[in-house]
């Protein structure tokens, strides 16, 4: 089954079966093919952003000067982007930018959610910066406007997918059942879960999976000494 905690490689978070976890031998092996791909995936990335002499770190990216010049060729002028617009992306406008503020409320309470209640239930908390990447703003081809809209979309995704690992984390801890028909993309932990109309193995698999939890906010704990 799949863990509490994710293994973040190059800010991509990679699930990691838990040893000793109950689970269709069959089903683990097709996880374990999908944890292979999605880390070929990810040095297949990696490769292409060495093709474009991008110096990663772990906050920062630093482009050589004459890539940086190269970029810059192709910047679109601000006043000409936003002249040329489609009528349709200016309608777009006004639905599109206020989302922000709920977004904002939503980041807001899933975060004093987890702080508050996580460590009630040993749940370990979710580490809210995985989640979070900015780095379009050193693409020198963007003028302001487009960086701005691509943080924007930054901020979006990542907070779906950090409140997404927190839900994720409390149905493991409150109702860890599969669901009888399909889900679609199903977070990473819901494949270890008791199977759906188990009732003889319910309660043992709720403790198993609690424990597992417990297990993992313990370990993140030591981690960090």
């Amino acid at each position: 089954m799949w863990p509490a905690l994710n293994r973040c490689v190059n800010r991509v978070c990679l699930p990691m079966p838990v040893q000793g976890a109950l689970m269709n031998p069959k089903i683990q092996e097709f996880l374990d093919r999908i944890q292979q791909l999605e880390a070929a995936i990810e040095q297949e990335a990696k490769s292409r952003r060495q093709q474009w002499q991008a110096d990663f770190e772990v906050h920062k990216v630093r482009f050589e000067k004459e890539v940086l010049a190269q970029q810059k060729r192709f910047k679109a002028g601000l006043w000409g982007y936003v002249l040329t617009a489609e009528w349709r992306h200016v309608l777009c406008v006004p639905f599109i930018y206020p989302v922000l503020f709920p977004m904002l409320l939503l980041d807001a309470f899933v975060t004093l959610y987890q702080w508050v209640c996580f460590p009630l239930c040993g749940i370990p908390r979710v580490k809210r910066a995985d989640y979070f990447v900015f780095d379009r703003t050193h693409l020198a081809y963007l003028n302001w406007l487009e960086k701005i809209n691509c943080a924007y979309c930054s901020y979006g995704n990542g907070l779906m997918a950090y409140g997404r690992e927190v839900v994720g984390l409390t149905e493991q801890y409150w109702c860890p059942i599969k669901h009888a028909r399909r889900t679609m993309q199903a977070h990473a932990h819901y494949h270890g879960f008791a199977d759906y109309g188990d009732a003889e193995n319910y309660r043992a698999e709720l403790a198993r999976l609690r424990a597992d939890l417990l297990k993992m906010r313990t370990d993140a704990a030591d981690s960090v000494r």
